[in-house]
């Protein structure tokens, strides 16, 4: 039988705090050190392997940590997750984007369907109309074929679609599977949809609307934007324009697109890469069959993260690791450091599926915690983070626990010799000198230039961001956080947080407000 208790009612979680600490930068010197990398390693899907020796653990803590992972039923939680139980509490909802690529468990009925057919069902729908625009089946009204995909969407359906495509797009035009370019408009802010518009052939644009409800109001205001822009070239807007809906949205049986593909409400948007939210825009962009080994990777990682020991479970194990550098070490913040230019936007996806995820102070019956939860997430490529905001995460006050992310191989394969190394060893380079001038340090009479170490990373190794190992990764992090809600008992598949301001809003634009809100709304000239 499951139970679902706080953090710290568990009697493993105060043995963890318990634990000796471990001296990060004695550790990791030496002949202790090479040991380390060999010895704390777990392999992932799709070629990836997650090595953790440069963290703050040792047999110890990690005994400490499987303890914690067995009492909090993580491997229990997560089947239930998978066999359809209501585990999003706030909303009454099943969570169910692990079967957009995949069947883990039972079949899952719901709406009166099953769910994994229905999925099925919407990725072949996609498939055969992406096959259709780039055959020349379905084109604009001058039956020319359409070279552009702009995705209208905001938080969930645009950062994470807006990260695979990039992290795709080097790849697709080099394997020759490049169909289209993508663009995204998601900021009501006027700017963003002005300069995407302004950067396209709207004559041979289609447009992808992405709203779960309907009714999302930045989402809306930048699809009449379009529509404004469309008129204005003398195009019928509905020739144009693909939604990307729920079945009982007003978008679902509108005259106004060319077509409409489904989602639901048992997947979060943070959590909708792999539905058609991203479905459409990425097999639109590289093909049906670029977006099926994405699926793939992301499944295969799915498949491993229902390991019930925590030390062959890559994702379950970072979660737990996480949890500890939180609640017991006290670091409050995490940053994401992909060594890959193709990654550019996926700390980005990670902070909003991190922290909007996990971002509670109320567990899952509504009750108040006494415990920290999510850290703040943030992050950039390397070596771009090198000459920004390392100098903070290296001689700062605050510890800051780091996830690398590396790649043996870059995506064009075009790259030059310069001062007897390439520009791939650079990087790599780059990256295996930050684990260790991280973990280490450096001892300085002059403290302006000692480094004190001792702060600690893990890395993410695989050979080249391709679709499937983009799928894995994406999946880790998406089950790492999974997991680390059942650990703090919060549901991390809401986001109240993000309703206030909303409400607000529309109280500003009917005019509807007083005191200080009508103050700043002043100052605005609203």
């Amino acid at each position: 039988m499951i139970t679902w208790n706080n953090l710290d009612t568990l009697t493993s979680y105060q043995e963890l705090e318990k634990a000796a600490r471990v001296n990060l930068a004695e550790a990791m010197t030496g002949d202790k050190g090479a040991e380390r990398v060999k010895k704390y390693s777990v392999p992932m899907a799709e070629g990836l392997v997650y090595y953790y020796a440069a963290k703050q653990v040792d047999d110890t803590v990690l005994d400490a940590l499987k303890k914690l992972a067995d009492e909090a039923q993580l491997a229990e939680k997560f089947k239930a997750l998978y066999n359809g139980e209501v585990i999003n509490t706030g909303e009454k909802r099943l969570v169910l984007h692990h079967m957009t690529r995949g069947q883990l468990g039972d079949a899952v009925t719901a709406d009166g369907v099953d769910k994994r057919t229905f999925y099925k069902q919407q990725q072949e729908r996609i498939a055969e109309f992406a096959n259709k625009v780039h055959n020349g089946e379905i084109t604009n009204a001058a039956g020319e074929k359409f070279t552009t995909v702009v995705q209208i969407g905001i938080g969930g359906s645009d950062l994470g679609p807006r990260a695979m495509y990039l992290a795709l797009e080097n790849w697709a035009k080099k394997n020759g599977t490049f169909k289209m370019e993508a663009k995204f408009i998601s900021n009501v802010d006027p700017d963003d949809a002005a300069a995407v518009l302004y950067g396209i052939d709207v004559a041979h644009s289609i447009f992808v609307l992405v709203s779960k409800s309907g009714t999302t109001l930045e989402t809306l205001t930048n699809e009449s934007f379009v529509k404004d822009a469309l008129k204005n070239a003398g195009l019928d807007a509905s020739k144009h324009m693909i939604a990307v809906t729920s079945e009982t949205s007003p978008l679902a049986k509108s005259s106004d697109y060319l077509a409409a593909f489904f989602m639901d409400d048992y997947i979060g948007g943070r959590y909708s890469s792999t539905s058609a939210v991203g479905g459409a825009v990425l097999s639109l962009a590289f093909g049906p069959e670029v977006f099926a080994q994405f699926l793939k990777g992301a499944a295969e990682a799915d498949k491993l993260a229902a390991e019930a020991d925590a030390t062959k479970n890559a994702a379950m194990l970072d979660a737990l690791i996480g949890v500890y550098e939180r609640n017991v070490l006290g670091y409050p913040c995490t940053a994401v450091l992909p060594y890959s230019q193709a990654l550019s936007r996926f700390p980005a996806h990670l902070q909003q599926l991190d922290m909007e995820s996990n971002g509670k102070s109320v567990n899952r019956f509504g009750e108040p915690v006494n415990y920290v939860t999510g850290p703040v997430i943030f992050g950039e490529p390397g070596t771009n983070g090198q000459h920004s905001f390392y100098q903070l995460l290296h001689q700062g006050t605050d510890i800051v626990p780091l996830q690398f992310v590396g790649f043996k191989k870059n995506q064009m394969d075009t790259d030059v010799v310069i001062q007897g190394s390439t520009s791939q060893q650079k990087l790599c380079a780059n990256v295996a000198a930050q684990i260790m001038a991280f973990a280490c340090g450096k001892a300085d009479e002059n403290r302006n230039k000692n480094f004190e170490g001792g702060r600690p990373s893990s890395i993410i190794i695989g050979e080249q961001v391709n679709p499937g190992a983009l799928g894995a990764l994406l999946a880790h992090f998406e089950n790492k956080v999974m997991f680390q809600g059942f650990l703090w008992n919060v549901n991390s598949f809401d986001q109240e947080g993000v309703q206030l301001g909303k409400v607000l809003a529309k109280r500003v634009l009917a005019h509807e407000t007083d005191g200080a809100l009508k103050a700043f709304s002043d100052l605005l000239e609203i």
